[in-house]
């Protein structure tokens, strides 16, 4: 295996509605990344910046990925990092569709005109120990102050529902809520408002991230939990930060639809790889 020291390492990045990513194609390369590595990638100062690094392999299907937040940490499920590489691999087979693995099982990707791309993110998890929770609760209300909903989608979500979520200081209330006793393995925080009928505002706290201009997982999970509690149906806009994704609850998963945008490619140095093994 190729350690990334050994050479110099090349990347894309991409960003969907400002949730912005750092991918690696290995397909032809088995680079070894590292979760430092990734933190180190991650830093906006010292490294690239990303909200997450996704390192696309070959697999079973069209292609495997696999996600690292920015501290380093993985993750089952991104979204958006999801469509965008979905919307690279679109364009350079020429199919129309693609079938997707990653540690959330299966994903379905295509290519639906103007510019827009859908992932099928699955069905939602809404057992207590499939999200997972710690504990055996009511996941569609969960007992914490504001009583918000529990949702997974390969990772975890907490979605509050207030009155508008403008005015809610995200950095706090985001902090505290991802390390609740309640998620074992942390939480992604969203807070949302009906805007309308099938149309809500989200703003959204990544766990192993931070505050972030959109979230694909957390816009899916946040629609479930809306149409769980009967504030919209099935397909929903979502207004984020960063722009608008339309999200779909149908039969065969939860389906998200928005733009991507290939930003640029580059390669990582090797004085800047040997750096981050030190």
């Amino acid at each position: 295996m190729t350690t990334a020291s050994d050479t110099r390492l090349p990347f894309m990045k991409m960003h969907g509605l400002g949730n912005d990513f750092v991918v690696v194609d290995a397909r032809d390369q088995s680079w070894d990344i590292t979760p430092a590595m990734a933190e180190g990638i991650a830093h906006r100062q010292m490294g690239i910046g990303f909200d997450q690094l996704t390192v696309i392999t070959k697999g079973d299907e069209d292609a495997h990925l696999t996600f690292y937040n920015a501290d380093g940490s993985t993750s089952g499920a991104c979204g958006n990092a999801t469509r965008c590489i979905a919307r690279y691999l679109l364009d350079e087979s020429g199919k129309p569709k693609l079938r997707l693995t990653t540690d959330r099982g299966l994903l379905l990707a295509e290519d639906v005109g103007n510019g827009l791309t859908s992932v099928n993110m699955g069905q939602p998890q809404l057992d207590w120990q499939d999200i997972p929770l710690a504990e055996d609760v009511d996941t569609l209300e969960l007992p914490i102050e504001g009583t918000p909903t529990a949702t997974g989608m390969g990772n975890p979500h907490c979605t509050f529902f207030v009155e508008n979520a403008e005015v809610i200081p995200l950095a706090e209330f985001g902090a505290r809520y991802e390390h609740h006793p309640l998620y074992p393995e942390r939480t992604n925080v969203q807070v949302a408002h009906v805007v309308g009928p099938d149309h809500l505002r989200m703003r959204v706290w990544e766990r192993g991230v931070g505050i972030t201009l959109a979230s694909g997982s957390s816009s899916c999970a946040t629609a479930v939990a809306a149409v769980r509690r009967g504030l919209t149906g099935h397909k929903v806009q979502i207004d984020l930060d960063g722009g608008t994704l339309w999200v779909d609850w149908r039969d065969d998963g939860v389906w998200m639809t928005g733009p991507t945008m290939h930003v640029a490619d580059g390669h990582f140095t090797r004085e800047f790889l040997e750096s981050l093994s030190k």
